[in-house]
C-alpha cells in the first residue's frame, strides 16, 4: 500500500474515533426516544399494562442519563470548538518583502505538483515545517472544489528556520525545503486535514484545561495563568479533561502513524527534485544548528542579560560558522560555499527581517529584560556595551558577595589583593555559596539556553570578570568578541586563552600562586582599585 493510502487509512481511523464518540453521546438520547415512542404507540409499557410502572421508571432513568450525557457532550464540544491550538511565534513574510523567495517556493510546488503554501514565515530555530491554519484563525472560508463534495482546506503556512536562510545557499535551501513543501499535498486532503484538526483541538483543549482563557488569541508566547475554579465548573472541567485524554489515547497510535506516513509520502514526492544537493544541504543543517546554539548561549545571552538584544543574530551565525570552518578541519571546505548566492538575497530587505527575527529570539529564549524594554545592539558596539559592561557588573556582584562574607573595616575601592587573599585563606566555598544566593535573588534564569550551574562555576566566572576588569584598567587590555566563545580578553591585540586554568586553581583549590604569576606576567597591578 502506498504511503498516501496508509496516511488516509490512519486519518479515517482517527475520524472513526470521533464518530464513535459522537455516537456514544447520542445513544442514551436515542434509547429514550425509542422508549417514549413505544409508550405512545402502546408497544412498550402501555398504560394499564402490568409492567407499565417498571417501563415508566426506566424511561425517566434513561432520560436522566441522556440529559446528563448530552450536557457533557455539549460542554466537551464547546471546549473543543473554543480551544485554539497554539501558533508557533514567527515573523510573517509578505510576498512584497520576499518576491524571489515566494517565486522559488511556487516553482518548487509546481514542479512537485502540490498546492503552494499560503504564506511564508520565519522562526528563530534550525527547523522548517508546515503549519496548518486553524479554523478559528482563517480570514476566509475554505474554497469548494467543483468535483468534490467537501470544501478544500486552505494551504498551510511554510515556516522556515531563519539561520537556514542566512547560512544556506539559494540552491541548498530549495533542495532542503522540497520535502517540506511536498507535504502541502497531505494538508489539502480533506480526510487528513479533518483528522489533524480534530487532534489539534484535543491537544489544545487538554493544554488549556478545558477551553481557552477569555480574550486569549493565537500567536501568544504563553497563556496567562487562570485562577483555580471550584464547584460544578471544576467538576465539569475534570470530566472534559478525562474525556479528552481518552480520545487522545484512542487516537495516539493512529496519529503517530499518520504523520509518519505523511512524511514518507512527502519524501517520495521530493525525491525527483535536487536529491543529490539535498544530501549536501543536510550536512549544513547540523552545522547551522551547532553554530546557532553556540551563538545564542555564548554571544547573545550575555547581551540579553544586560537588556540589549543583538539586531543581527542571523548575520552573526554566518560569522560564527565561517570562523568554525576556519578553525575546524571537519568543516574544511564549507567556507568555499560562501561564494555562491546566499538564500537571504531572496529577501528585499534582509537587514530589516534579521532585526525582527532577532527581537523575536530575545523574547522567546530569554523573555522580557529587567528594565522592561529591549535596547537594540549592533555588533560593533558589543565589546564596549556587553563585554566590558558585563565584566563590570560581574565584578560588582562579586564584591557585594565578598562584603557580605567579610565586611571591609573601612570603605574603599575593590582590589584583586583582597579577593585573592580570601581565596588563599580557603573561603572559596563560602564565597561561592554567598554569590549563588545573591544571584538567585537578583538574576532571572534562562532555562532554555543554559543548565543550572553550581556556585563554584559562578564564582569562577565572576573572578575571571574581575581579573579582566583589572587588566583593562591597568595594562591597556581591551574587551573583545569571539564569534564562537563570546566575550574575550585582548592583551596587545591578542586573545588570551590561558586565564581559565589559574582562576580555576585559585577558586577550587585555594592556590592563588598560578593566578598571581599570570597577573604579574601581564603587568596587572593587584593593589590598584578596580573600576566597577
Amino acid at each position: 500500500m502506498a504511503a498516501v493510502d496508509i496516511a488516509r487509512a490512519h486519518a479515517q481511523a482517527v475520524l472513526r474515533v470521533r464518530g464513535l464518540a459522537r455516537a456514544a453521546a447520542a445513544l442514551p438520547a436515542a434509547v429514550a426516544v425509542v422508549l417514549f415512542a413505544g409508550r405512545f404507540t402502546g408497544r412498550i409499557g402501555a398504560p394499564g399494562a402490568a409492567d407499565a410502572a417498571g417501563w415508566d421508571a426506566a424511561r425517566w432513568a434513561v432520560c436522566a442519563v441522556a440529559a446528563l450525557t448530552l450536557l457533557v457532550a455539549g460542554l466537551t464540544a464547546r471546549a473543543l470548538r473554543r480551544a485554539v491550538p497554539p501558533c508557533t511565534p514567527a515573523v510573517p513574510l509578505d510576498r512584497a518583502e520576499a518576491p524571489e523567495l515566494y517565486r522559488l517556493i511556487d516553482e518548487l510546488a509546481d514542479r512537485l505538483d502540490v498546492p503552494a503554501p499560503s504564506a511564508i514565515a520565519l522562526t528563530p530555530d534550525c527547523d522548517s515545517w508546515l503549519e496548518d491554519i486553524p479554523a478559528a484563525r482563517r480570514t476566509a472560508p475554505p474554497r469548494p472544489h467543483p468535483l468534490r463534495p467537501h470544501p478544500e482546506p486552505p494551504a498551510p503556512v511554510l515556516v522556515i528556520g531563519s539561520p537556514f536562510l542566512w547560512w544556506m545557499r539559494a540552491g541548498e535551501l530549495r533542495a532542503l525545503l522540497a520535502p517540506v513543501v511536498a507535504g502541502t499535498a497531505a494538508s489539502a486532503d480533506p480526510e487528513i486535514a479533518a483528522a489533524r484538526s480534530f487532534l489539534r483541538s484535543l491537544d489544545a483543549c487538554l493544554d488549556s484545561g478545558g477551553g481557552p482563557a477569555p480574550g486569549l488569541g493565537g500567536g501568544t508566547l504563553a497563556a496567562p495563568p487562570r485562577p483555580p475554579r471550584g464547584g460544578p465548573a471544576a467538576l465539569a472541567e475534570r470530566v472534559i479533561r478525562r474525556i479528552t485524554r481518552r480520545l487522545l489515547g484512542a487516537c495516539r497510535g493512529h496519529s503517530a502513524e499518520l504523520e509518519r506516513s505523511v512524511a514518507g509520502w512527502a519524501s517520495e514526492q521530493a525525491r525527483t527534485v535536487d536529491y543529490g544537493l539535498r544530501i549536501a544541504a543536510q550536512e549544513q543543517v547540523g552545522l547551522a544548528y551547532a553554530g546557532w546554539d553556540r551563538l545564542l548561549t555564548r554571544v547573545a545571552l550575555p547581551a540579553w542579560r544586560l537588556g540589549r538584544h543583538p539586531a543581527h543574530l542571523n548575520a552573526g551565525v554566518v560569522s560564527a560558522l565561517t570562523e568554525l570552518s576556519r578553525r575546524d578541519r571537519l568543516a574544511d571546505g564549507y567556507g568555499s560555499r560562501l561564494g555562491d548566492r546566499p538564500a537571504c538575497d531572496l529577501l528585499e530587505e534582509p537587514g530589516a527581517v534579521d532585526r525582527a527575527v532577532s527581537r523575536l529570539a530575545a523574547d522567546l529564549f530569554f523573555g522580557r529584560p529587567e528594565a522592561g524594554t529591549w535596547h537594540e545592539l549592533e555588533w560593533a558596539d558589543y565589546p564596549a556595551d556587553v563585554v566590558d559592561a558585563g565584566w563590570r557588573a560581574g565584578a560588582a556582584t562579586l564584591q557585594t558577595a565578598l562584603d557580605r562574607l567579610a565586611p571591609r573595616p573601612r570603605p574603599g575601592a575593590p582590589t584583586l589583593t583582597r579577593l585573592l587573599g580570601r581565596l588563599a585563606e580557603g573561603d572559596g566555598e563560602l564565597l561561592a555559596a554567598a554569590l549563588a544566593a545573591q544571584l538567585a535573588r537578583t538574576t532571572a534564569p534562562a532555562p532554555l539556553l543554559e543548565p543550572d550551574r553550581s556556585g563554584r562555576d559562578l564564582l569562577v566566572d565572576h573572578v575571571t570578570a574581575m581579573v579582566c576588569c583589572a587588566a583593562v584598567d591597568t595594562t591597556g587590555g581591551a574587551p573583545g568578541l569571539d564569534w564562537l566563545d563570546g566575550p574575550v580578553l585582548l592583551l596587545g591585540g591578542v586573545r588570551r586563552t590561558d586565564l581559565a586554568g589559574p582562576v580555576a586553581q585559585a577558586v577550587e583549590q585555594g592556590q592563588d600562586g598560578p593566578l598571581r604569576a599570570w597577573l604579574d606576567a601581564a603587568d596587572v597591578r593587584l593593589e590598584k582599585p578596580v573600576r566597577l
